[in-house]
């Protein structure tokens, strides 16, 4: 697919998504108009919010795990990076090949062909999707990923003016459309699942104010969505800044385990291991002491991190009490931290995010929750920070 137009200079990304969400018919003859270039609206649109889903689904899985139907799991760090990886190229490469779907049935449908039209309907409508998908973070949020769906009204809006379409066979259109659509994105799933068989959900942010309550989630500080929103843009422009700058790797593992202390208290290490790649990196080891055993992990998603302080930016707070113990959520200086605790098994969990990029988590038996603290207090939390600032 070829540019059509020459390149000009377009709105900044955040301005054009609240103006395509906020006022769609607008926005859509503002698009119309304007001059673009395919590339452009790849490098200064697509490719920094189609990142948002995927990353977001990334962390969120391992700062909390998955869940459905009471079961939970935490996917290995280096296949949940292959299915971001995939599903963001994935998602790309589906860009262009809606548009050339939209170019191709549009003179079936009474309109004119127009490539760069035809990827600006693409592209742009994909806004709330994208934006949706920042809800990943946060468990048992996914399914608020339908108001995803607001983005076939975007679709419905723009595919008529900008091909051209007469109004009587628009619908028809939009239909065939989005048929051809729903079975890319089918097939963009099958495609992706080689590389991960775990999945998550996405959503789009809300304007409203006071608190959100969330059963079993806990409450969320939708005051605090405008500071989110600007948290999001900057990790944005930080994430392409570090990718053109070259800075956009991972610390080596070895780095990472050498950070690991061969004692935590009374508990001895017993097992020690690292792997990674540019994208991210995790080293772990296993704590002895009698018949109590600490696994002690730390991950770092490099340049994808700069996403995980919108969690933290929402101020999100959980507390549940039971007969045997608690699960709580926190947002402590910024850092999204989780406890859990259960004195009839002796078995707990302490994990938190450390410089917007590191995820650090301790679990197992222990006397009590402090003594898997210290596992996670007992890393070098500030060189951690330093390398992080490197």
């Amino acid at each position: 697919m070829s540019d059509s137009n020459p390149v000009s200079t377009p709105p900044g990304i955040v301005d054009r998504a609240k103006a395509i969400i906020l006022r769609p018919k607008d926005e859509w003859s503002v698009i119309e108009a304007e001059p673009a270039s395919i590339g452009g609206i790849y490098t200064g649109y697509a490719m920094i919010l189609a990142a948002i889903p995927p990353l977001a689904t990334l962390i969120g899985g391992q700062l909390f795990g998955h869940g459905l139907f009471g079961f939970s799991w935490r996917p290995p760090l280096i296949g949940a990076i292959g299915m971001a990886i995939a599903h963001y190229v994935l998602s790309l490469i589906g860009l262009a090949v809606l548009a050339i779907i939209i170019n191709f049935l549009a003179p079936s449908f009474g309109g004119q062909r127009d490539k760069l039209k035809a990827f600006k309907i693409s592209a742009y409508s994909a806004t709330a999707g994208w934006l949706a998908g920042i809800f990943s973070l946060i468990p048992g949020l996914g399914m608020l990923g339908l108001l995803g769906l607001y983005g076939l009204y975007l679709l419905y809006l723009g595919l008529p003016r900008l091909m051209k379409v007469p109004e009587q066979k628009a619908l028809p259109y939009i239909i065939v459309t989005l048929v051809a659509g729903v079975l890319l994105f089918i097939l963009a799933s099958l495609l992706a699942m080689p590389f991960s068989g775990l999945f998550g959900g996405q959503a789009r942010p809300d304007e409203t104010g006071g608190e959100m309550v969330i059963p079993g989630i806990g409450k969320i500080d939708v005051d605090k969505m405008d500071a989110a929103s600007k948290q999001m843009e900057q990790a944005a422009r930080r994430m392409e800044e570090a990718t053109k700058n070259g800075n956009a790797a991972a610390i080596a593992p070895d780095v990472l385990q050498a950070l690991l202390p061969e004692k935590i208290g009374r508990f001895t290490r017993t097992e020690i291991e690292s792997s990674g790649m540019s994208a991210g990196t995790h080293a772990s080891a296993r704590y002895q002491a009698g018949e109590d055993e600490i696994e002690l992990e730390v991950n770092d998603i490099a340049v994808a991190g700069a996403f995980a302080g919108i969690g933290a930016a929402l101020n999100i707070q959980s507390n549940k009490q039971t007969a045997n113990g608690y699960e709580r959520t926190q947002t402590i200086d910024g850092r999204i931290v989780t406890e859990e605790w259960d004195k009839g098994s002796r078995h707990g969990k302490y994990a938190t995010t450390l410089a917007n990029r590191f995820m650090i988590e301790a679990e197992g038996t222990a006397a009590n929750i402090d003594e898997i603290k210290a596992a996670v207090n007992g890393l070098d939390l500030d060189r951690l920070t330093a390398l992080a600032a490197k």
